[in-house]
């Protein structure tokens, strides 16, 4: 897969949720969260993040569970400049890419540990959370 988040450090382990049994998901994809704790592949624009595949997931399998972390230093694909220290949220520049979060953006992916350019790889830490700035 294209642009996988790939596990440098393991902060916490990786958490059961729910996933639909015909959805395929790679193992180091950025997962969306919705309601009651089910998680599915991302591409969209400061989605609200459930973390990060830690398994892969085979379409049709039977199975409706997926490992994701939520926490944990991980190597990702800049999409724009990214600079150290900024808040990034996922982006639509394709599947599990990072940009840097607005000023007004709600749904953070995490914090950049590194500078980088667009489709540089760069470490991040994972730390998913959402802030009703309205």
């Amino acid at each position: 897969m294209a642009n996988e988040a790939k596990l440098v450090i393991e902060l916490a382990p990786p958490i059961p949720f729910t996933c639909a049994d015909g959805a395929g998901i790679e193992k180091g994809t950025l997962l969306t969260m919705s309601d009651p704790m089910t998680a599915a592949a991302t591409s969209t624009k400061e989605a609200v993040i459930a973390g990060i595949a830690a398994a892969e997931k085979i379409a049709s399998d039977g199975n409706t569970k997926i490992p994701v972390y939520r926490q944990g230093i991980f190597k990702v694909t800049a999409s724009g400049s990214i600079t150290c220290g900024d808040a990034l949220i996922s982006s639509t520049g394709g599947t599990n890419l990072v940009e840097t979060a607005g000023v007004n953006a709600e749904d953070i992916v995490g914090i950049a540990l590194e500078t980088a350019s667009n489709s540089e790889t760069m470490l991040i830490e994972l730390k998913p959370f959402t802030m009703n700035l309205a």
